[in-house]
């Protein structure tokens, strides 16, 4: 038995590959797309690290190509939902018992696979069935995936580390147990990491998932378990369903054994699962951990100090940036009068320069929304702003879906603070402004901080430091991520953990140690050397 203490350093974050113009990497990227292209994939389900095929199948297409099939992918019934459970149940005892540092070693190889053997293949699987640009998908799919793994095992030794004190004649210890059940994984389309961090932070401290993936990201995601799979991950730890959101949940959620919920997505699907958990609360062995990140309406607050230039295009990038489908995403904005004419027109060339398409010309800042419902609606809410008198579209405000999901960066004006577009998310390349009086800044950070009901991201943009430090106070709650002078997009593993509260979620900061601890169950353990043999203490002699 190898007795040393291991401790897995702070890992480097992985470094964003610039995949230029006859690069190996671009080279390799290419050839892996127009492999992708032409091949249609079967996707089955994955239960017990067995391949099981239903029959009842549906279709991933290209969002940028919609009559362009990817893959047939197998949907999970009832049955298939239970044998996920028993699955998961099943593994469960001998994960938590195999030694932290073997579950670390699997999670560091699969890091290792997607950085060298397979990084041309995800890249590739995310753009062409998630429409994400050459950047976007490597700095999520790649880099962003990669980080969550390898910090997941750095994180995990810290918490690991940590053991209360011994005293005089007794031994003390904290066991950190796995979760006594099995965790319900949920994933969203947008982030092919947030997938991997779904299941491999609860997976890293002993738990096993049952895993459901959105319908829209099925193929990158049906890669990676594979290379979980390839890494040496044990049959049963990770259990990859797609099908059907509410049969699954169903099932899921009447099981004794559920004893967690890893979620990303939206806020009602959020709280419908935590309606459910609590109607089924005395049947479960243990109250359940609900972890989710529910989404925002994220904002950008000028300071009248603030500089045109900069706010122009960081309020560009963090609205417009894989089609504004991010939970981070820049959705309202708040211009002071005096910057209001030089910011909006700089924002109004940029907006009208940006080209959409196909993820394969690099020359394309964006490219198409995700499918047929969110670009519905999408437009809805352009076409709501356009009939209203209280808004005017500056820049966009067309689509097209006779090939893909296309959807022009468009900028509203309002003269309401609590116009629709304000408060509502979108999930889109849309982006609210109102104009405010400078003397009037107090009001508009109030309105800021009271407009929305989420609280995930924020960024104030000001020359005066002592100023964004004030206003940095006082959207305290506004924002679990808090950005000054740059855009509210972008965190990284590491560096930013990233949530917020209010109607964003539990916050319990993914990318950090405050996720992992969430999927333990401490267990303190006290040994006394010499134990008592009179009841009576000497006071009482």
């Amino acid at each position: 038995m190898n007795n040393a203490v291991y401790n897995f350093p702070v890992p480097e974050n992985e470094s964003v590959l610039g995949y230029l113009k006859g690069s190996s990497e671009r080279i390799a990227l290419e050839k892996e797309l127009t492999r992708q292209e032409s091949t249609e994939v079967e996707i089955p389900l994955i239960i017990g690290g067995k391949e099981v095929r239903t029959g009842n199948t549906g279709k991933i297409t290209m969002p940028h190509n919609h009559s362009h099939v990817l893959a047939t992918y197998h949907k999970a019934g009832e049955k298939e939902v239970k044998m996920a459970i028993e699955a998961a149940l099943s593994a469960s005892r001998a994960w938590a018992n195999t030694p932290w540092t073997i579950r670390a070693s699997i999670l560091l190889k699969a890091a290792e696979l997607i950085s060298k053997k397979y990084r041309s293949l995800v890249n590739a699987s995310t753009m062409l069935g998630q429409s994400k640009n050459i950047y976007q998908s490597e700095i999520d799919a790649v880099c962003e995936t990669i980080d969550f793994l390898k910090y997941n095992v750095s994180y995990a030794g810290k918490i690991y580390q940590f053991q209360p004190k011994s005293s005089f004649n007794q031994l003390n210890r904290m066991e950190f147990r796995p979760l006594e059940g099995f965790v319900f994984a949920v994933s969203p389309f947008n982030f092919t990491s947030i997938a991997t961090n779904l299941n491999s932070a609860p997976v890293m401290m002993g738990n096993t998932t049952v895993w459901k993936p959105a319908t829209t990201s099925i193929l990158s995601n049906y890669y990676l378990m594979k290379i979980f799979m390839e890494a040496g991950l044990p049959a049963g730890v990770i259990n990859f369903i797609p099908g059907q959101g509410s049969l699954i949940g169903k099932e899921v959620l009447a099981s004794p054994g559920m004893a967690g919920i890893h979620f990303t997505g939206s806020n009602a699907t959020f709280n419908n699962l935590w309606s459910q958990v609590s109607h089924n609360l005395t049947s479960y062995r243990s109250y359940p951990r609900l972890i989710g990140e529910t989404g925002g309406k994220d904002f950008i607050f000028a300071h009248p100090s603030a500089d045109p230039t900069e706010l122009a295009a960081n309020a560009i990038r963090g609205a417009f940036e894989y089609q504004g489908q991010k939970c981070s995403a820049a959705s309202r904005m708040y211009i002071p009068e005096s910057l209001w004419d030089e910011t909006t027109s700089k924002m109004v060339e940029m907006a009208e320069e940006i080209t959409t398409g196909d993820v394969k010309n690099p020359e394309n800042f964006m490219n198409a929304v995700i499918d047929k419902k969110a670009f519905d609606s999408i437009t809805a809410y352009i076409e709501y702003a356009k009939e209203s008198p209280d808004a005017e579209i500056i820049a966009g405000g067309t689509y097209d879906d006779a090939k893909g999901w296309f959807i022009r960066p468009t900028i509203i004006v309002t003269t309401d603070p609590h116009f629709k577009t304000m408060e509502e998310e979108i999930f889109g390349p849309v982006l609210t402004l109102f104009r405010y009086r400078d003397s009037e800044l107090d009001n508009a950070i109030e309105l800021c901080d009271t407009t929305s009901p989420y609280g995930l991201t924020g960024a104030v943009f000001s020359r005066d430091r002592v100023a964004a430090a004030r206003i940095c106070n006082k959207l305290r709650y506004a924002a679990g991520n808090f950005y000054i002078n740059d855009k509210p997009t972008g965190a990284i593993v590491g560096l930013q953990p990233f949530g917020g509260s209010r109607g964003s979620g539990t916050n319990d900061k993914a990318g950090g140690e405050f996720n992992l601890i969430r999927w333990v169950s401490p267990r303190t353990i006290k040994e006394t050397f010499i134990p008592a043999t009179d009841y009576k203490y000497p006071y009482m002699e």
